[in-house]
């Protein structure tokens, strides 16, 4: 993990490099989340960043596929079953 020098503003505010905010995939005016402990501060992206990220990263294994909706059909036909 890189790190990077910042500066505190008067206002509290720290500017996120573009680097970072790249590879969080983030954009202006999305919630971030921010995590701290006594010596350190965590950014993350939020979830729906996240779900994106991993959604385009993955659409090649299911080309043209749902596979969340094929999972809920399953789920829903196993519950019929169980009925």
């Amino acid at each position: 993990m890189e790190s990077y020098a910042v500066k505190l503003e008067k206002s509290g505010r720290i500017l996120i490099p573009a680097e970072v905010r790249r590879q969080l995939g983030l954009v202006p005016g999305e919630d971030v989340l921010i995590s701290a402990d006594s010596n350190s501060v965590v950014v993350r992206g939020n979830r729906v960043a996240a779900v994106r990220r991993l959604q385009e990263k993955y659409a090649d294994l299911a080309p043209g596929r749902s596979l969340a909706d094929e999972l809920v059909a399953e789920r829903r036909a196993a519950a019929e079953e169980g009925e």
